[in-house]
């Protein structure tokens, strides 16, 4: 992978970056996908935002081997401070973080998203905070993709301003995918989460009935109740 050619699934996140966006990407790495966005005519302008000094440099470093300093602004900064109001950001892009550390980054600076329409979160698991967050802060789904790579398996969440209601089984499964539940990666992702849970309920099983045990057991019956009823719905 490099700036030119980015993986399947930072591909499939910027296909989500409409044309003319000025562009956050939080978590950067070596700012492939801003360089691949700009290099493409996909965004304007762009920043790459990284809290760790090795890739904060290794960012740098690639920008200017690309010759887009006039176009990408790196910042050393902690999640949505890499952003300032005068940047005029309308897309974030957050990718390959899980789901409960990318719903706090967005909670901790919710003031650095005034002037962003659009947000494109690529959580490696539990995509259900995502999903929670964006019903409490007033963000709706407006795509959902789910792929495969490497035999790890993805979820895509395209979100834009609006409210959202979303039952207990949507915010575990993502409403727009499980429209398509005969999507093979789908169907994967949930047989291996049904497989882990039900390792883990045999475990609980025979562990001592605590309440909290009890609860515990309860939460993954519930889960595994969900699945099954969508596939054989």
């Amino acid at each position: 992978m490099n700036a030119q050619r980015l993986s399947e699934r930072l591909t499939r996140v910027a296909a989500y970056v409409k044309p003319g966006s000025i562009v956050a990407d939080i978590g950067s790495d070596h700012a492939y996908l801003p360089c691949y966005l700009i290099h493409h005519q996909i965004a304007e302008k762009a920043i790459a935002g990284e809290v760790a000094k090795g890739p904060y440099e290794s960012a740098r470093n690639q920008i200017v081997e690309e010759q887009l300093e006039d176009k990408i602004t790196v910042r050393f900064a902690n999640g949505l401070q890499a952003i300032n109001h005068e940047d005029l950001v309308d897309t974030v892009t957050i990718a390959g973080m899980g789901g409960p550390l990318i719903a706090t980054i967005l909670q901790q600076d919710l003031d650095r998203l005034a002037t962003v329409n659009r947000l494109i979160l690529q959580p490696n698991i539990h995509a259900k905070a995502i999903r929670e967050w964006a019903i409490m802060n007033d963000w709706k789904l407006v795509a959902e993709e789910i792929l495969q790579e490497d035999d790890k398996i993805y979820e895509i969440l395209v979100l834009e301003r609006g409210k959202m209601k979303l039952s207990e089984t949507e915010a575990l499964m993502g409403p727009l995918l499980i429209m398509d539940t005969q999507n093979e990666v789908f169907r994967l992702k949930w047989e291996k989460e049904s497989s882990e849970w039900m390792r883990i309920l045999d475990a609980i099983n025979v562990a001592e009935m605590s309440p909290e045990v009890q609860l515990k057991r309860a939460e993954i019956e519930g889960k595994l109740k969900i699945v099954k009823d969508v596939f054989s719905a």
